[in-house]
């Protein structure tokens, strides 16, 4: 072996031994940047599970409040209804009240009870009678105005009861519809909040996966590197060892040309030869 050749053997193994070093750091940082890159997408996974169910909330909040409009808009019309069954009212009582009788429906009622106690009990004369039921008839309807009136007025306080129920059934279905909708739109800027996050960490990601490429297209380089440089040690190792057969050979048949010749003169002398002497110079077409 040329001193040349192991030198530059020696050298080369030297640099394997720094790139395979710089390549197996390449590989752990790149390793590195694979589980950062896998950790954050694991991240991204439980946002977009937990968007999803925001996003299920808040659409649920959000039927509900559709729902809830729809009751309170029909509830309103419900009071708009009463409203004008109670305008209505209210101007047949106004009308009623011009027509209303001085007098009071007690004194009405004691005033017809006393006529026709006289219709029935005193002789009178048809022109008496008839002015009498005439006066009957006259304090009748003033009679029925006063009823008419109560029943009015009684149906009047019971409009503006239920008014009042509608009204508040009304208030309460916008305050909860209020309170839904604040609910909604909390839930709704929470998965906004998540989504944004996540595609922060989606870049993130990416980022993290862009080093891992490039840092794996370095290690692959060096790599080549690396094998190209093997190969050429294992080229010179080969025309060593190729170098160090010859010599070897060459050693072997100085060794048998010798060997030959020595066991030639001991037959020559007439010495007994051994068996490997022997075959060795049957081998040689020495005898």
């Amino acid at each position: 072996m040329s001193e040349s050749t192991t030198q530059k053997i020696e050298e080369l193994k030297r640099q394997l031994a720094a790139l395979k070093q710089e390549r197996d750091q390449l590989n752990n940082e790149a390793r590195s940047w694979a589980e950062k890159r896998n950790a954050i997408h694991q991240q991204i996974k439980t946002l977009g599970a937990e968007a999803k169910s925001l996003k299920e909330k808040r659409d649920a909040t959000n039927q509900k409040v559709q729902e809830l409009k729809g009751l309170r808009e029909q509830t309103r019309n419900e009071q708009k209804e009463k409203r004008a069954q109670i305008s209505k009212t209210k101007e047949r009582i106004r009308v009623l009240q011009e027509k209303k009788p001085h007098r009071a429906l007690s004194d009405l009622q004691k005033a017809i009870e006393e006529l026709e106690w006289k219709i029935q009990t005193t002789p009178l004369s048809v022109k008496e009678e008839k002015v009498l039921v005439d006066q009957v008839r006259i304090l009748e309807n003033q009679r029925v105005t006063h009823k008419q009136l109560k029943e009015l007025k009684d149906a009047l306080v019971e409009l503006q009861t239920e008014e009042k129920a509608l009204a508040t059934k009304a208030k309460l279905h916008h305050e909860r519809l209020i309170e839904l909708a604040d609910q909604g739109q909390r839930f709704h800027e929470q998965m906004l909040g998540l989504l944004t996050k996540s595609q922060d960490l989606r870049a993130e990601a990416d980022a993290a996966h862009q080093k891992y490429v490039e840092l794996r297209q370095k290690s692959n380089e060096i790599h080549q590197s690396y094998v190209e440089f093997l190969q050429r040690v294992k080229l010179l190792e080969q025309e060593i060892q190729k170098r160090d057969a010859e010599k070897q050979a060459v050693r072997q048949q100085e060794l048998c040309v010798e060997a030959t010749k020595k066991a030639q003169e001991k037959m020559r002398r007439g010495e007994k030869l051994t068996w490997e002497e022997f075959k060795l110079l049957i081998e040689q077409g020495a005898v």
